[in-house]
């Protein structure tokens, strides 16, 4: 018998993400068909349980542009849409979604909120342009701030102990044995 993989989605208003999460997937088999039959086997863990997956998405699909990524720690489908506009779920039917399949918070958008830089690749970004940021009020890892709380402060006992070392940071007496 067959396990089922924990599936997450998201969506876009011209494409799905489905992300099968199955670490160390041997043999994995992804099909799409245009009427949105997805199907997904492979096998993992040490014994190679079978896990096998059937999703009859909600609309047509366009199998030529959808995009799918098999690696170490899951299965990445990225899934276009035939027709642009957004599902009011990810299958079709009636019936309640199994318990494996979720919501993938980290690339959810909101319709009302897709303002079309889903595509946006953070990868590629060059972060060391932010380095020329000290005109943008302030210096540019904001140590102009007064932070007098870092400071050490004496107790009026320990003026008498010994003296700082180097550091500014008094040494205290080792406990005898």
């Amino acid at each position: 018998m067959s396990r089922h993989p924990e599936v997450k989605w998201a969506q876009r208003a011209d494409k799905v993400f489905i992300t099968v999460l199955l670490p160390d997937a041997k043999n994995a088999k992804v099909n799409l068909e245009p009427d949105g039959d997805f199907t997904f086997s492979a096998s993992a863990g040490v014994e190679d349980h079978l896990y096998e997956l059937k999703l009859d998405l909600f609309d047509k699909v366009n199998v030529e542009e959808s995009k799918i990524n098999i690696g170490v720690r899951s299965i990445f489908c990225v899934v276009e849409k035939a027709e642009k506009g957004w599902w009011k779920k990810l299958l079709r039917g009636d019936e309640k979604a199994p318990h494996y399949l979720k919501v993938d918070w980290d690339k959810w958008v909101d319709e009302d909120e897709d303002n079309g830089l889903g595509d946006l690749d953070l990868g590629g970004m060059d972060f060391s342009k932010f380095a020329g940021m000290e005109g943008m009020g302030g210096d540019a890892m904001g140590d102009d701030l007064d932070d007098t709380d870092d400071e050490e402060v004496s107790k009026p006992a320990e003026e008498n102990s010994e003296n700082p070392d180097e550091h500014g940071v008094k040494s205290e007496a080792a406990p005898s044995i």
